[in-house]
């Protein structure tokens, strides 16, 4: 078992069956984590399976399917439907595999949004109004404060930045203690755009960063109640204060971050640095936020 990690959706699609019932499919590939990675190049698996075989038992022989033809077990298997935690949870586990619920499923999502309009309207079955009904909701998340342990206290500064969609070319080469990225292409997004992030400068930038890259990492966001600040959403369930925004041009800035994501297509990235005169990274994400 390597280092790869496997997204993987497990779910009815628009597509009805000679009884009229829903047709579900599982969907397996592999993680983007690397800026250089080209999303064509990745491991993918997709299965249907009848309404009356959806269970963990039909659903980890296919995760061992996978396997078998990709002759590698990842390291964790992520996905997105908190729904369906239960079922793949046993499935993963009963293959052997950890399973992470989580908002970083790129390629999953990605690949998922081609099939809605490539694959499924040319299947027979399809059902329009199935699939214009189909989306998934987050509720908000109560935000806590981060861990005494690895918060600097006073000690920590932070700053909203931006670089441009080209420079994450060449993310390989910069020295970062702990990281996550993925392609750009995967976004189609211009070399000129500005994508904009959130640096924090700690004293414990070290134990900010491994503890961090313990968590599936979401999106950033401006929470404005019930006071504002910067929050870090992680998993499907978790959402963390980053920072307090005190005064009336934090505020502004957030906002200018916030706008900044929409025209990057969401993308936007958490660094994190022992001090400004750093020239490496404890911390680099590069992250995408949720649109649903």
């Amino acid at each position: 078992m390597g280092n790869t990690i496997w997204e993987l959706d497990f779910y009815s699609r628009p597509i009805l069956d000679e009884e009229n019932k829903k047709v579900w499919e599982v969907l397996i590939c592999e993680s983007l984590t690397d800026p250089e990675r080209s999303p064509d190049e990745i491991f993918r698996y997709s299965q249907y399976c009848s309404s009356k075989t959806v269970n963990s038992l039909w659903l980890r022989e296919a995760i061992e399917k996978a396997i078998a033809i990709a002759g590698i077990t990842p390291k964790k298997i992520r996905f997105f439907r908190r729904q369906m935690n239960n079922m793949i949870t046993k499935a993963c586990e009963d293959a052997g595999i950890a399973a992470a619920p989580s908002s970083r499923t790129y390629a999953l999502n990605h690949w998922l949004a081609t099939r809605m309009k490539e694959v499924y309207p040319q299947e027979p079955g399809y059902d329009q109004k199935t699939a214009s009904s189909i989306s998934v909701q987050y509720p908000d998340l109560n935000a806590i404060p981060l861990p005494d342990a690895v918060r600097g206290d006073r000690g920590d500064k932070w700053a909203f930045v931006s670089l441009e969609a080209s420079a994450f070319a060449e993310m390989n080469e910069w020295e970062i203690g702990f990281k996550e990225a993925f392609p750009l292409s995967l976004l189609n997004l211009s070399s000129e755009t500005q994508i904009p992030g959130l640096i924090i400068f700690s004293p414990r930038a070290t134990l900010l960063a491994a503890w961090l890259s313990g968590l599936e990492m979401g999106f950033l966001h401006l929470e404005s109640d019930p006071r504002p600040r910067i929050c870090l959403n992680t998993g499907l369930s978790d959402s963390w204060v980053l920072v307090n925004l005190t005064t009336p041009s934090t505020l502004t800035e957030a906002k200018e971050f916030e706008l900044a994501k929409q025209k990057a297509q969401g993308v936007h990235f958490l660094a994190i640095q022992s001090s400004t005169e750093s020239e490496s990274f404890a911390g680099f994400w590069l992250l995408l936020a949720n649109k649903s």
